[in-house]
């Protein structure tokens, strides 16, 4: 893509997703996930009706009276984007690539942090990590970010969800907000996404197209598979070889589903032939509700 084409569509995502941000999402943002880090303060004298699980043990014991901690909510945050750049984001039969949704969702949320005077950071991610962009604040950075997203070619087509899960543990010491925006086409991150989880606040947003749910009969097909780059032909007229798909597709979004409340993971799935802006509302106002 060239340069000026380049700058025209960053302009473009800009103005839309600066706007969305700042008339709905910039209230759900702050209520749903500042305060969510803690910094240590102060120790005081333990008082009638507070939570036990602040005591400080180690004063107590010093002067043989109670004494619990006090933590006062951290002026700023640290956003972390995890955005899936593999193969199989190049798909879309409605209004957008799943691709272009991602970039405009994570446009979105990297708004409505630098509006709460946020950082924000970025990790692109195939079966490796692409890409890192550190943590910092601005417009400037924001829009670095968004052309990053529009002209990155990641080195690979493949997926592993849980290498990005594994550098995000151990790139980013302090507890921060992170988003994995994927179509979470990948089993086996589990583990990762446990520990990933219990270190961070980890927010799932799964993209997905429609028509991956299911093959329609069309006969005998030739299908490119862009994360393996292979062909096949595919008998589209059996019945047996669309059950057998759609078996493994509901299969996976069980899979999903038991992965992200074993781990306690907030997640909402958005389809490419949807307004993302109402899937996104419903999630930060279930954490509204739940702080």
């Amino acid at each position: 893509m060239e340069t000026a084409d380049i700058i025209k569509k960053v302009r473009k995502i800009e103005i839309k997703t600066r706007g969305l941000s700042r008339q709905i999402f910039t209230g759900h943002y702050h209520s749903a996930f500042k305060g969510r880090g803690m910094a240590f303060s102060e120790v005081r004298e333990y008082q009638y009706g507070d939570d036990i699980r602040n005591i400080d043990w180690n004063v107590t014991a010093r002067f043989n009276h109670p004494y619990i901690k006090i933590f006062e909510e951290e002026r700023e945050l640290t956003v972390m984007l995890l955005i899936d750049v593999s193969g199989s984001n190049e798909f879309g039969s409605r209004i957008q690539f799943k691709e272009e949704q991602m970039t405009e969702i994570a446009a979105v949320i990297a708004f409505s942090a630098i509006n709460n005077n946020d950082k924000v950071g970025v990790i692109f991610f195939s079966d490796r990590v692409e890409k890192f962009i550190p943590p910092k604040k601005g417009a400037s950075h924001i829009l670095r970010i968004i052309r990053e997203l529009i002209d990155f070619r990641p080195e690979s087509q493949k997926t592993n969800i849980a290498e990005a899960l594994r550098y995000l543990t151990n790139a980013i010491k302090k507890r921060c907000t992170a988003f994995v925006i994927s179509d979470f086409l990948d089993t086996g991150f589990d583990e990762a996404l446990r520990i990933a989880g219990n270190k961070h606040d980890l927010v799932a947003l799964r993209i997905y197209d429609e028509s991956e749910a299911s093959i329609p009969n069309i006969g005998l097909v030739k299908i490119f598979n862009k994360e393996s780059g292979k062909y096949s032909w595919v008998d589209t007229a059996s019945a047996r070889v669309r059950q057998s798909y759609r078996d493994w597709w509901d299969m996976h979004q069980q899979y999903l589903a038991r992965q992200f409340k074993k781990s306690g993971i907030d997640h909402v799935g958005i389809n490419t032939g949807e307004d993302y802006v109402k899937p996104l509302v419903s999630l930060f106002k279930l954490r509204e509700s739940r702080m």
